[in-house]
Parts: structure tokens; sequence; C-alpha cells
């Protein structure tokens, strides 16, 4: 009886395998033209049968990197004005301790 418990549950329905449509022939249109193939699944809900991926272009490898340099330029320019920012801050305390040391005297 133990080992009935620790059985996973079998699947009630067999899912149901259909092969893609093949009568476009791969390579029939550009990408940017073929149109999303959908069906219906048993509870109702549309679903996608197709996803196009393909490998970036020159240009968009291009925009990749200008957007990449983009991001490090802003995160470096950010750091340098924090470091930069601490200079006149430094130099208030110093001036504030000299002035301090020449008073006590």
């Amino acid at each position: 009886m133990s080992d009935d418990r620790n059985r996973p549950e079998r699947p009630r329905v067999e899912p149901e395998i259909i092969p893609p449509d093949r009568s476009g022939g791969r390579g029939s249109k550009p990408p940017w033209q073929r149109t999303w193939q959908t069906s219906w699944g048993q509870d109702g809900r549309r679903r996608t049968q197709r996803i196009f991926v393909m490998r970036p272009g020159p240009l968009a490898s291009a925009a990749l990197i200008l957007a990449l340099a983009l991001i490090v330029g802003a995160v470096v320019l950010t750091l340098i004005s924090a470091f930069l920012i601490w200079i006149p801050v430094v130099a208030l305390f110093v001036a504030v301790a000299a002035i301090y040391r020449f008073l006590r005297r």
C-alpha cells in the first residue's frame, strides 16, 4: 500500500503530437513575412506552434555593441562623478581642520 502513494500519477490523456506543416517548404518566405501558425489546445486556449530565431545580422550586432558601449560609458561616468564629488568634500574637511588647528593655538 505504501508503494502506491509514492508513485507519480500517470496522465489521463495521451498528448497528441501534430507534425508541422511542410507544404510551404523551409525558407519559402523571409522571416518577417511568415505568419504565425496557431492551433487550439484541448483546454480551449490558443497556442503558438512556430518560433523563429535567427542569427543577428551586422546591423543588429552593431546596435548591440553600441548599446553595451553606452551602458558601460554611463557606469564609468557615474563612478568618476561619484569619485570627483569627494574632492571638494575632502578639501572642506582639510580647510576646517586647518582653521580649527590655527584657532586652537
